[in-house]
């Protein structure tokens, strides 16, 4: 009984979740995040709408093993009386897995990253605006350098005459941002609520199985559109292995993350996903970045140390 209880103990001490647990958690998202661009380049057939559903599709499969493994069986039968916030959680996912593959299809790589690079300036703004929430100097000033960084990294490749895809690309931020806002507000309606009673009845929203929901919708879009297949086997495994370890477990982490980091820091942290990918991209594919890449990522790293650092010396 007393081996048992000490168990008991150590799984609750590693669920506790400190800011620096989930500074490094949201690292290790962004880790995995990058890990697209590497492994597409080594499909065979896939291209486009396919390689998004085949993707979300393994997400789908994932997270049904994942969820009832995290949160019991029962976490399929509460989705029905889901609120609100829950339902907008999953159409914000649903943008966010779709939106980046429909606007390469329509513009540069260069476009959509520069467009993705204004996500922790629309996340505060986002959380400024809906929730009240205030930022700390070094926080603005480090999105204002990441942001730098990121367009001095591609600025000089954006071709004109490409604005659709470009509007497109707008879309990943703004769903994003609005997603790290309404996960931040329903945890704090959490801690408001923090009585069994209230969670009893309802009114914390566990915005995890959110991120299924975005899958499955992101699935159903993308199916028309990625007909017929033209996947081979070996294109499906890598997919599939993207929709598991790219897809449904780093969503799940920057959820349970956002319980504790402000939405601006958790977008700001995401944005490693673009130093990290240039990295893999160049050793696992050879694609040696210019040097323009290596001083912009550099300044992304540099924004988010010194963030951190900051943050970390504040709360000592």
């Amino acid at each position: 009984m007393t081996a048992k209880k000490q168990d008991a103990a150590w799984s609750e001490d590693l669920m506790r979740l400190t800011h620096n647990r989930a500074v490094l958690l949201m690292v290790a998202a962004a880790l995995m995040w990058s890990t697209a661009g590497v492994v597409t380049r080594h499909l065979e057939a896939a291209r486009s709408f396919e390689v998004t559903f085949w993707r979300s599709a393994a997400t789908v499969l994932s997270l049904l093993v994942i969820l009832p493994l995290l949160k019991g069986r029962s976490v399929f039968t509460r989705l029905p009386s889901a609120g609100r916030t829950f339902w907008l959680s999953g159409l914000c996912w649903c943008g966010m897995f779709t939106f980046y593959m429909m606007a390469l299809t329509l513009t540069s790589v260069a476009n959509v990253l520069v467009t993705l690079a204004i996500g922790p300036l629309v996340t505060a703004l986002f959380s400024r605006i809906f929730i009240a929430h205030q930022l700390p100097l070094r926080t603005w000033l480090a999105i204002v350098v990441a942001g730098c960084g990121i367009g001095w990294m591609y600025g000089s490749q954006i071709s004109g005459g490409q604005m659709l895809g470009t509007l497109v690309a707008l879309g990943v931020p703004l769903a994003g941002a609005a997603n790290w806002t309404l996960t931040q507000h329903a945890h704090r309606k959490i801690q408001g609520h923090a009585d069994s009673q209230a969670l009893a009845s309802g009114q914390a929203v566990d915005l995890m199985p959110a991120v299924l929901v975005g899958a499955v919708l992101s699935s159903l879009i993308m199916l028309p559109l990625a007909w017929p297949f033209k996947a081979t086997l070996h294109d499906v495994w890598l997919l599939g292995g993207l929709g598991f370890y790219q897809l449904a477990v780093p969503c799940l982490l920057s959820v349970w993350c956002a319980r504790v980091l402000k939405a601006p820091e958790v977008s700001l942290l995401a944005l490693l996903e673009v130093p990290f990918g240039i990295t893999l991209v160049w050793l696992g594919a050879n694609e040696v970045p210019s040097a323009a890449v290596l001083s912009g990522g550099s300044l992304v790293i540099a924004a988010l140390a010194g963030n951190e650092l900051l943050a970390w010396k504040e709360r000592q």
